[in-house]
């Protein structure tokens, strides 16, 4: 699968680009917890059963995950600003069909077109990579990265007051008017990314990738109510690895998929999504638990009494967290990379679930807990995008980080199911009523210690080596960007661009190709002329040059491990150099 661009210049992005992507991140990432202060309500609302009415957020969790991967393939291929873009109106659609409607099944339609808009988080992700300067790209991709807990966290606060004071339908409607407001802004200063990947859409893969997921994630939602032991269950959960195996042999034997499994086993690939499953799981718990102990009657002896509103007020702290947790993880990625700053989150996680345990007396105490997690969170959900993007070919982004945030929703799944059936098995009854104990929520806590400590051995294998991908990306100023492409000099290609009258030619694109037709780097040259490109592995490399105002493309074939600099001359007309 290979790299190229369109004969359409890219428009350079302005300083609003990256907070309004970040605001899109956010407004699809609202859908996910928006009917959660009426949850306990929706069979009352929708004349139906409790365990049908919980379709109405199955179906938007569904949809995500299918999404997510397919909208990010889409968007390197014909462009990611216009999937995004498409994401966005189909929520919006989706949200005016669940403003209209008291009936469960045109509910669940409509919040299944919700849960497609999450793959505008990875197009946000890819958008930034292939627009933004590397000194400003790490804490860009952090904040779009984090944006969807930043969304869910506070969607709480905001849902619980319109639900308390309105008609319910006043959720959907303004979700909508997010939706529009954002498309809108995405017009008017998100510019398109130039830059495509060569190939088709896989159809065959998309839809065996559905239908795998679906059969996996269906049974992890419902088996609470369908008993994890039923046929049903063990069934779907059989016939979804079936399908995943066919799926992945098929894959491996197409020449554009999918999701490139090869890209994928990489070590630093495999071992950051299952990190990010682990996160998914410990991020989940804390929504699950914390405002049920708050809005629980102190009447049960451990419940804390507080409105829907408070209760949303106090969790909030954990988006809010998250949002200003971007820029500190610049600094600290920057200097120690991704992989020291996922270890870091995992390390406030488990502090903050730990600390749980004897905070959970007082309304404050939740807030504490919030604020250590978020930032824990916060950190953890930063680091994931530089370390898929520092791991993959340009042309894979949008279809990698699609993945990454799929495995992200299969942990929150997972939590989901395993938190419920704690929380079931351990609560007490009280006037008929089922009552979550304390004893379950600590259950909850110590379950997401232990999903922590999973992600901290994990991120602990990680290679330490950095690609040239991920050194650009912790290079947080012109000075360290320089120092960057010093030391990619002795491990790769370097050399001047030069121009029809041997003159030098300052921000030229260099772009490294290699045998398999794949981008495996790029730079921009510096005012001398001179750039300086690191290489994956020895062996056969196309350098291409190109700069406004200059003849057409020149290519230099050579070989790594010769240190010989390669001059690129564009006054001549695909010229050949071996080094």
């Amino acid at each position: 699968m290979s790299h190229t661009t369109t004969d359409e210049p890219a428009r350079r992005a302005s300083g609003a680009t990256v907070p309004v992507l970040a605001f899109a991140g956010i407004v699809v990432a609202v859908m996910q917890t928006l009917l959660v202060p009426v949850i306990k309500d929706l069979p009352e609302l929708l004349a139906t059963t409790p365990s049908n009415a919980t379709w109405v957020m199955t179906s938007t969790l569904l949809s995500g995950a299918v999404a997510t991967p397919i909208m990010g393939r889409l968007g390197d291929l014909y462009g990611k600003r216009r999937m995004l873009i498409a994401s966005l109106s189909v929520m919006v659609a989706g949200a005016l069909v669940s403003a209209f409607t008291d009936a469960l099944l045109p509910m669940i339609v409509g919040r299944t077109l919700q849960g497609f808009a999450m793959g505008a988080i990875p197009l946000g992700i890819g958008l930034m990579r292939d627009m933004l300067p590397r000194e400003r790209l790490g804490s860009s991709m952090a904040l779009m990265s984090s944006s969807i807990g930043v969304g869910g966290g506070l969607a709480l606060p905001a849902a619980a007051l319109v639900a308390q004071h309105t008609d319910w339908h006043a959720l959907f409607y303004g979700a909508a008017g997010l939706g529009v407001l954002s498309i809108g802004l995405t017009l008017l200063v998100v510019p398109e990314s130039p830059l495509r990947a060569k190939g088709s859409f896989d159809l065959p893969g998309a839809l065996g990738l559905s239908l795998g997921l679906v059969l996996f994630l269906l049974p992890i939602t419902k088996g609470g109510d369908w008993g994890w032991g039923s046929p049903t269950t063990l069934g779907l959960l059989g016939g979804s690895v079936v399908v995943l195996l066919l799926w992945g042999l098929m894959e491996l034997r197409v020449a554009a998929p999918l999701v490139d499994l090869r890209t994928t086993a990489r070590l630093e690939v495999l071992l950051t999504n299952l990190a990010s499953t682990m996160v998914g799981v410990a991020f989940y718990v804390v929504s699950l638990v914390l405002p049920q102990l708050l809005q629980l009657p102190a009447s049960t002896g451990h419940g804390l009494g507080q409105s829907m509103v408070v209760a949303g007020l106090c969790v909030a702290p954990l988006g809010l967290t998250m949002m200003f947790t971007a820029p500190v993880y610049a600094r600290l990625s920057a200097r120690y990379g991704p992989r020291t700053t996922l270890i870091l989150g995992l390390l406030v996680i488990a502090v903050g679930y730990a600390g749980g345990l004897g905070l959970m007396s007082a309304a404050w105490q939740t807030v504490v807990t919030s604020v250590l997690l978020g930032a824990g969170i916060g950190l953890a959900y930063s680091s994931l995008p530089a370390l898929i993007v520092g791991a993959v070919p340009a042309s894979e982004t949008g279809a990698a980080n699609g993945l990454n945030t799929l495995m992200r929703s299969i942990g929150t799944s997972v939590s989901s199911a395993v938190i419920g059936m704690v929380l079931a098995d351990t609560s007490t009854t009280v006037g008929g009523v089922a009552i979550p104990t304390m004893h379950g929520f600590r259950i909850s806590f110590l379950i997401a210690t232990v999903a922590v400590a999973g992600g901290l051995v994990l991120a602990f294998f990680l290679p330490r080596r950095r690609p040239a991908t991920t050194t650009q990306l912790r290079a947080s100023s012109e000075e360290d960007a320089n120092l960057a492409r010093a030391e990619q000099a002795l491990r790769g290609f370097r050399g001047r661009v030069l121009g029809a009258d041997g003159a030098p030619v300052a921000r030229a694109r260099v772009t490294l190709i290699d045998r398999h037709g794949r981008r495996a780097g790029a730079t921009l040259s510096a005012g001398d002329g001179s750039y300086a490109l690191a290489v994956p592995a020895e062996g056969p490399y196309v350098l291409a040059a190109r700069a406004t105002g200059h003849g057409p493309l020149a290519h230099a074939a050579t070989h790594a491990g010769d240190e010989r600099p390669v001059d690129l001359d564009l006054s001549l007309p695909g010229d050949t150099v071996s080094a």
